[in-house]
């Protein structure tokens, strides 16, 4: 690898994309080289913008001696395909979520991944965000006691905006291209659960729907999963939100754990609640709210904005954030919500679609 580590895309379909190339173009230690996207206009467009290579050709780009690593952004119906393709070119990958719109999907990454021995990460930038990583830790810590429930709104406004559903992000609406809204969004809080909490669910029961809209395959859906231990979490997504304030509620047997304005509508709304993450201990119960200080976005493009340098420093260091076991889970876990919500019923796991 040279000095700058050279970072190619193969599809821009997801702006998340271009929010990481804003950034890498800035770093002393990295920098954007070329760009690859079925949809030549939109690939060429970009590529303009960052003063980069267009290489209309994908067997092109992965030939390339000058990209260390390709970001994968395209309609998330193709990320098998070219998450697969790259590492088999050799070529480590950071891919944006969901990682496939199937297991077996997922399957044939995690088995590229393997046999070419070739980084791979997962880009959730969840576990990226100052706030959620000092969640975690002070739930490894004990600072709350024994976890009881937890709850997660995890929320966009997008199927309000003309834009979206007609301009050139209205392949998140289309079934074959993206599964539907609840499958695209909710992935991001289901990884957060499952990174937050330490394993996996052992059941779900959910709904998934059209609320406000009929835009989409689905608007709207929550998820209640039993964990092991018996621990209860609800996960709330929806895309047809205007504005929100509280996104995370973490009760324990010794403490409570709360977050604000960490989701698209609440970091949008100003002037935010003066507090982003605050702690309630029953042994500290004189102190009552503790603001544990972490700072706030000024807006949710910020946080997306914000996995860059992590994605730079992680592949520096040979360590995934996200391996591509793990991007599977999130996968599982959204399939198996809308298995639930087609059945009425309770879905156990390991769910196999």
């Amino acid at each position: 690898m040279s000095a700058k580590l050279g970072i190619g895309t193969l599809g821009l379909a997801h702006g998340h994309v271009s929010s990481y190339a804003n950034m890498i173009k800035d770093f002393d230690d990295a920098k954007m080289v070329a760009f690859w996207d079925h949809d030549v206009a939109r690939g060429q467009g970009a590529a303009e913008r960052f003063g980069v290579d267009f290489e209309p050709h994908l067997e092109d780009i992965l030939a390339r001696k000058d990209i260390d690593c390709l970001v994968i952004g395209s309609e998330t119906n193709r990320h098998a395909d070219l998450a697969v393709a790259a590492l088999e070119a050799g070529k480590p990958v950071l891919l944006q979520k969901p990682m496939a719109t199937t297991l077996e999907g997922c399957d044939r990454i995690i088995d590229a991944v393997n046999r070419t021995g070739q980084w791979f990460s997962m880009a959730f930038q969840m576990r990226c965000d100052p706030q959620n990583i000092a969640m975690r830790n002070l739930l490894r810590e004990g600072a709350i006691g024994r976890v009881g429930f937890v709850r997660r709104r995890h929320c966009i406004g997008v199927l309000f905006s003309q834009q979206f559903v007609e301009g050139p992000s209205k392949w998140h609406i289309s079934a074959e291209a993206n599964v539907g809204m609840f499958f695209d969004d909710a992935t991001h809080a289901l990884d957060w659960l499952y990174w937050t909490m330490g394993s996996k669910p052992v059941s779900v029961m959910a709904e998934i729907d059209n609320v406000l809209t009929d835009i989409a395959p689905d608007d709207t859906g929550t998820a209640i999963f039993r964990f092991a231990d018996g621990t209860f979490a609800t996960i709330t997504n929806t895309s047809v939100c205007r504005a929100g304030e509280n996104t995370v509620e973490i009760y324990g047997d010794q403490g409570v754990l709360v977050q604000n304005h960490g989701d698209g509508p609440s970091a949008a709304i100003k002037p935010p609640h003066p507090i982003g993450v605050k702690l309630y201990q029953q042994e500290k119960a004189e102190l009552g709210w503790q603001d544990l200080g972490l700072p706030m976005v000024n807006g949710q493009g910020d946080r997306i904005a914000g996995v860059a340098r992590p994605f730079i420093d992680a592949f520096k260091s040979g360590v995934p954030m996200c391996t591509a076991e793990e991007g599977r889970v999130s996968v599982e876990m959204v399939l198996a919500c809308y298995r639930s919500a087609a059945t009425g019923q309770r879905i156990t796991f390991p769910f196999e679609g």
